[in-house]
Order: structure tokens, then sequence, then C-alpha cells
């Protein structure tokens, strides 16, 4: 009796064993699949086995990473006129735009991500975002840490002050001990580290909270786009208090999309740009904007 007892508690532990040793494959399955949504939406892809982005091998596969996932994550600030909301809360501007109608040429949809501008590198090749596309300066310094497409806008730094305080600032030298701010990470902080040694700068999360200090009277000045400054200050616009310092030469530009290093996707997209510049998509839309004096025709 005792050896049939044994027998049966001896089976009934196997039994016990062989059940939690098959219902852990289905825990395991459950992970990854919850993984890929969240990289494709809202956090770096940080998987162990996936190639870093700068990696050759991972840049061969750029595009049909984008293709397989259907989506184009685009990382933008809020900037008129090339990204903004109109009266309606609808998404538009010139980079807006034009990123729907390259998307719609690769077949993926455009997904516009608000970013930290100063982490934009980062964001970038983390897999956060697929391209950074949103009045983008060429720089020497970001070419080593993105590839840049076909330079598509012309742009230069300006300065701009209140409207009635124009003739304080005759020239660069004006700027000595004066409170000037600029989006942090932008070509306007590189201008002023390098024209305004002497001015006091503060770094401001994007180039509207540039406009707002000035018109609030915490600062002075502020560096920003001409493509913005046109669109946003003088009359008719929310600040019509403000102007732009005529007469001072800054930095000349030049917009591009920024990609990852290596990826084919800038190849791709530069075809695809050609081909607009030739059928007259991209003139309408710099027309749209204003901006007709301000494209690049190759």
């Amino acid at each position: 009796m005792k050896k049939l007892f044994a027998l049966l508690t001896a089976c009934l532990l196997a039994a016990a064993a062989f059940a939690g040793c098959t219902t852990q494959p289905d825990a395991d399955v459950q992970e990854p699949t919850a993984a890929p949504d969240a990289a494709a939406t809202e956090t770096p892809a940080d998987d162990s086995t996936e190639a870093p982005a700068d990696d050759p091998a991972a840049a061969d596969s750029d595009l049909a990473y984008i293709l397989d996932k259907g989506t184009l994550v685009i990382g933008i600030t809020l900037f008129d006129p090339m990204n903004y909301y109109d009266e309606n809360e609808v998404l538009v501007g010139f980079d807006t735009e034009f990123a729907e109608a390259l998307c719609a040429e690769l077949g993926v949809t455009p997904e516009f991500i608000v970013i930290d501008w100063d982490s934009k590198e980062l964001e970038l090749q983390s897999r956060k975002i697929d391209c950074i596309w949103n009045g983008l300066t060429i720089t020497e310094e970001r070419r080593e840490n993105m590839d840049f497409s076909t330079a598509y806008l012309l742009n230069e730094q300006v300065v701009v002050v209140k409207a009635d305080k124009l003739d304080q600032y005759g020239d660069l030298s004006a700027f000595d001990g004066a409170s000037v701010v600029a989006e942090a990470g932008s070509a306007g902080e590189t201008t002023i580290k390098t024209d305004m040694p002497n001015a006091s700068y503060t770094g401001v999360l994007a180039q509207s909270d540039a406009l707002l200090e000035v018109k609030a009277g915490t600062a002075d000045a502020a560096v920003i786009d001409v493509t913005m400054a046109t669109s946003m200050t003088g009359e008719g616009t929310d600040y019509a208090d403000l102007a732009i310092v005529e007469g001072i030469d800054l930095m000349d530009e030049e917009y591009a999309i920024g990609f990852r290093l290596g990826s084919d996707v800038t190849e791709k997209a530069n075809e695809i740009i050609e081909a607009f510049l030739a059928d007259g998509t991209l003139d309408a839309l710099a027309e749209k904007y204003g901006m007709t004096d301000l494209l690049i025709r190759n």
C-alpha cells in the first residue's frame, strides 16, 4: 500500500512540474508582442539584438524598416510657417505638407511628434523618430550625427526686438550686455555664441518661446529663423509690436531633412524631392506659404 501511495504521489508531482513548464512559453510570447508597439509609438527601441542606428547593417535596412511598419515618425517643433496648427487645430505648414506628400510617394503614413530640439540627435539615433523635418539647418557639426537630404529652402538668422526699440540696435555691438534668447540647440544659439559673445544668452525650448520672451520684456532680443520672423512678427500678427532688426548680416543657411547616418531613406527622399521640383509640387507649396524666393531649385 505504501508503495502504491508513493507511486501516486510521484505521478502527481511529475504532472505538476510538466504543467509549470508548459505555461511558461505563453508568458514569453506576449512580452515581445508589446515591445514593438511601444517602440513604434513613444519610446526608443532598446532591444539588445537591434544593431545601433549608425551601424551599416541597421542603415541598410532603414527603408525596409520604415516601409514594414508603415509609418514615418517625424520629429518637429511647432514653428510657423513650417509646422503649426491652424484655426481648426489641423497641423499645417510648408514642412507638414511637404512631408505628407513625400510619405504618400513612399506609401507610408506620416506621424508627427513634437520633440525637445536640444536632444533631437539622440531621439533620431534611438529610433524614437525616423527623421527630423522642421526647418532643420545643415551644419558640419550635425553632419557628424545625421545624413541630410537635398537642401530645399534658403534661410538666415535674424534678430527680433521690440519695434519701438529698433533705433537702439544699429549693429551687433549694440547687443553687448543685452539679454538675448534663442531655441536651445538651434542655429540661433550658435549665432549668438559666435556673433554676440558679449550678450547674456539664455536658451529656451522653442523659437516661439523666444518671441514670447521679447514680447513680455523678459529678453531684449531673440535670434530666430527669418522664415518664422517674417511670418509671425509685424502688422497683423500676434507679435505686431516686434520687428526684425535690418542691416545686421548673420548666418546664411539651408534647410534639409535629417535622417539617420547611413540611412538608405536619404537617397529615396532625394529622388522624390527631385521629382517634386520637376512637377511643381514644391513651387506650389512655396507660393502657398510665401516662400517662393527661398525655394532652392537645383
